[in-house]
């Protein structure tokens, strides 16, 4: 009965691992296609049978990435408008955090219900809504209008980390600050904050991500070459007649 036991296990473990195996190959073989093929050029992309490894390494498509002020631009775009709503969803996600988390009001459930229900509309059916509000407040083709709009779909769900994330911590923290006579702000900028930086890391990552990744939003909200982001810059390498693949590819290593 042990020698079957001990078989079965073994197989089990194996098959395990071999599906691991093939899990983390299917995730980390498109990111290495992409890392080598911002080395190659597009001749040898496009050659029959495709290259494992490049043949002729050559830094050409970064070189024209670096070089081009047009394509920094792009660059210059998605981190100004993803590092304000990082820094504005963080603070006011902090602050209503600790509102929900320390403090009883009327309509609290009714509040928090709402912020959830938030998260399941799909953004598309909000595109026409927001574009009709963009132009008509003249704030169209601004980076205005992208932090705006992406502080819509990013503050619902930092709220929800952030109070799940406060509600572990003990309330005796505020307590023990209001006996030694501070106020509740001095015990969210004192205690709270400086014992929550995992949560908020956890939570500028997120909205840093989606708003670097957006792509619909800025592709709707402007209009001009010199207010488009990185995933638009990568849709321009698109052109009628040909795909610069390998600028494609080292943009997005980038």
């Amino acid at each position: 009965m042990r020698k079957r036991h001990t078989t079965k296990d073994r197989l089990i473990t194996v098959a395990l691992h071999v599906a691991l195996a093939a899990g983390l190959f299917f995730a980390a073989f498109p990111i290495y296609w992409m890392l080598t093929s911002s080395f190659k050029s597009n001749t040898e992309i496009f050659a029959l049978p495709p290259t494992i490894l490049p043949k002729a390494f050559t830094l050409e498509a970064y070189a024209a990435i670096l070089g081009d002020p047009v394509k920094l631009r792009f660059f210059f775009n998605s981190y100004f408008v993803a590092f304000a709503v990082t820094v504005l969803t963080v603070l006011i996600a902090l602050l209503a955090a600790y509102g929900f988390s320390r403090f009883n009001f009327r309509g609290k459930g009714s509040l928090n219900t709402l912020i959830i229900s938030t998260q399941t509309i799909p953004p598309i059916t909000l595109l026409i809504p927001f574009f009709g509000l963009v132009v008509s407040y003249r704030i169209f083709d601004t980076y205005i209008a992208l932090i705006l709009t992406y502080l819509v779909f990013t503050l619902p769900y930092a709220i929800l980390l952030m109070t799940g994330y406060l509600n572990t911590l003990p309330r005796d923290l505020d307590e023990a600050v209001a006996v030694d006579g501070g106020t509740s702000w001095t015990a969210l900028w004192r205690v709270i904050v400086p014992i929550s930086l995992p949560g908020i890391v956890a939570t500028s990552v997120y909205t840093f991500l989606l708003c670097w990744n957006e792509f619909l939003f800025a592709l709707t909200l402007t209009k001009s070459t010199s207010m488009r982001t990185v995933p638009i810059g990568i849709q321009l390498l698109m052109g009628q007649h040909a795909f610069e693949w390998n600028q494609m590819m080292a943009m997005s290593v980038l």
